[in-house]
């Protein structure tokens, strides 16, 4: 309970510190939020009007704390300055879209690592090593949105199997239209968690315990399945990483295949200088990677006995 108290106690620092740097620096960037919602054509005037309505002419300090109060006494992250709907609500209507194309991704992301990390460590120094620690290499190398029009082209365009873009409202057409974005993030996380994974394998497999377990005469699944709990515990950090970096960085897969996500939302709320939407984006996503990493840390712990310990 100590442990988990620390842990969540670091949440408060970090969010606050995310949410002070977007705040000034969205006010730093040049231009005018009434200016862009008024169009070319307005007047000064009108502009200024429109300024003192949403209260971007009262002084930054003014502007923060009003939005830190209504954060905290009423749970209201504001109100989009373009739209005027309330940014909680058009987070919300993004964030599903969002959430499962991440969890989509990182459960690729295993099935790809995993059984290449366990084969390249039970053929070490042979051809199948050699072949799994080059191609994975390769893909990290091929930028992401590179991959993504690859995958288009091959499975969508040629193909026919999967869509090429946006997301599907039929039965399973959501899941289904995440696919081709998700192996794309898939592609790009797991030659790390490959390399990683294989090292720790090749150490665990030439450990003591394993020799007594197959003395022991144990079923080969039994001795891999200890093999990977004792291995696991970096290469489960390294994913945690790995998800809070695509947590924030969405934006580029979410371009590439044309889905509503947190990404696209943040892009658009950024060009149009929509401080509040870009603020409550921040705020989610900065909880939510540090929500990401006290459970990877929370995995890491219930895998290795010694964490606990310490």
């Amino acid at each position: 309970m100590r442990w988990v108290g620390r842990s969540l106690l670091a949440v408060v620092p970090v969010t606050i510190g995310v949410v002070l740097a977007v705040f000034f620096l969205l006010r730093i960037v040049p231009g005018d939020p009434a200016a862009m919602i008024l169009g070319e054509r307005a007047t000064t005037a009108s502009i200024e009007a429109l300024r003192q309505q949403l209260g971007l002419d009262l002084p930054l300090g003014r502007q923060l704390g009003d939005w830190l109060v209504g954060v905290f006494t009423r749970g209201d992250i504001g109100t989009s300055l373009v739209t005027s709907q309330p940014v909680a609500s058009l987070v919300a209507s993004r964030a599903g879209l969002t959430a499962l194309l991440v969890l989509l991704s990182v459960v690729f992301t295993v099935l790809i690592a995993v059984p290449l990390a366990m084969l390249a460590a039970s053929h070490k120094d042979g051809p199948l090593d050699h072949l799994v620690r080059v191609v994975p290499t390769i893909g990290m190398a091929m930028p992401t949105f590179w991959v993504g029009l690859l995958l288009i082209l091959v499975f969508g365009v040629n193909l026919h199997w999967l869509p090429v873009g946006g997301v599907g409202t039929g039965p399973g057409e959501p899941l289904r239209s995440l696919v081709l974005p998700a192996l794309t993030v898939a592609l790009g996380m797991s030659p790390p968690l490959v390399r990683a994974l294989r090292e720790q394998l090749v150490e665990v497999l030439d450990a003591d315990f394993v020799v007594t377990l197959r003395a022991a005469r144990l079923p080969s699944w039994r001795i891999q399945a200890h093999v990977l709990r004792n291995a696991a515990g970096p290469t489960v950090s390294l994913l945690g990483l790995n998800v809070a970096y695509l947590i924030g960085g969405t934006l580029v897969i979410e371009k590439v295949f044309a889905i509503n996500g947190l990404g696209a939302l943040l892009f658009s709320s950024i060009s149009t200088r929509d401080f509040p939407v870009v603020q409550g984006i921040a705020l989610v996503l900065a909880l939510t990677v540090v929500l990401v990493s006290f459970l990877t840390d929370a995995v890491v712990a219930l895998l290795d006995p010694r964490v606990r310990a310490a």
